[in-house]
């Protein structure tokens, strides 16, 4: 006579309910397991808030109160007042237009000299190590020191290297009045760019010069068996292949020369038509004592920096998911 087991004298519900179950503590298990990973990450997270959201936050609510040092008496809610005093001022427009030529001419120079140099670098020959560290040395050179490098040792109008070697070149010739240019202001924000032209070639070098490393050495010897030349492998293969670093290395150059306040701060003191959007939120909060409208700008300026940023990432995503691939 057949004896039923206990598994068949179980309810219908419950032997239906058991694999619910278990899914459930696998899942309550998971995420234990994912929660004991993440627990070590928040302080850091925690800190990061503190130190990055909050002020920003901070500074929102502040960019929309009218509060002037020089009239303490008449602070308040200033709803949009402080937004619209930003898109109408205008200092506010020639240093956004100034702040995109200078963006503009260094990332583009800084670009070009940037894929010539790596060009270069990615051939062997003897020394290029040193060569290397050399050229990445200007990227490495704090940015006040490097305005600082540039104005007095280099554009200086009495012992600047500049004039200096004017004077050398025409005592060549036999003349005793050679031309001594006072550099900073002659071409105030042509001084600017070339000295951040020079901090940021190296880091577009570096950029580009991984980006040739990274291309397929099969590609490039059959292109050379077929009777391809050098300009035809670069046109073809190589400004190709680069297309992504490219995009990387100018958003990224973007989003940090956008920033720069130091070279315009020391250099020229924003004066001549080299006032950049830092430096015009420095004028309205330092010297204005403007803190709401300082406020108001910043976040413009941070919100601008980010719609850049967005592209960056996502080019880095690109290059990640196309790295793994291969």
């Amino acid at each position: 006579m057949h004896t039923p087991t206990a598994e068949a004298t179980r309810p219908v519900e419950a032997v239906a309910a058991t694999p619910g179950r278990r899914a459930t503590r696998a899942r309550r298990a998971q995420r234990a397991k994912d929660w004991a990973r993440r627990a070590p990450l928040l302080p850091a997270l925690v800190f990061l808030i503190v130190v990055t959201q909050l002020p920003f936050v901070a500074t929102v609510v502040i960019s929309f109160t009218r509060w002037n040092a020089l009239a303490p008496d008449n602070r308040g809610f200033a709803a949009f007042d402080n937004y619209t005093a930003v898109f109408t001022d205008p200092a506010m427009r020639s240093s956004v237009g100034t702040t995109v030529l200078l963006t503009v001419t260094v990332v583009l120079v800084s670009l070009l000299l940037g894929l010539g140099l790596a060009l270069l670098l990615d051939r062997s020959f003897r020394g290029r190590g040193i060569v290397r560290t050399l050229l990445i040395t200007p990227f490495l050179v704090v940015p006040v020191a490097s305005a600082l490098l540039w104005k007095h040792a280099l554009y200086n109008a009495s012992y600047g290297l500049l004039n200096g070697a004017l004077t050398w070149i025409w005592g060549l010739f036999g003349s005793d009045n050679p031309p001594q240019p006072d550099w900073m202001t002659d071409s105030p924000l042509a001084a600017v760019e070339v000295s951040l032209i020079w901090q940021w070639t190296p880091f577009m070098m570096l950029i580009l010069l991984a980006g040739l490393q990274s291309r397929a050495t099969d590609a490039l010897e059959a292109a050379r068996m077929d009777g391809a030349s050098a300009f035809d492998i670069f046109r073809y293969l190589t400004l190709p292949h680069l297309r992504r670093y490219l995009e990387l290395a100018a958003l990224l150059g973007t989003i940090y020369v956008v920033q720069n306040f130091d070279a315009v701060f020391t250099i020229t003191s924003g004066g001549l038509g080299t006032a950049n959007l830092p430096y015009t939120i420095y004028q309205t909060f330092y010297q204005a004592h403007d803190y709401g409208r300082a406020a108001a700008q910043g976040v413009v300026v941070v919100l601008c920096s980010l719609l850049v940023a967005t592209f960056a990432l996502r080019s880095v995503s690109s290059l990640l998911r196309e790295e793994a691939t291969r």
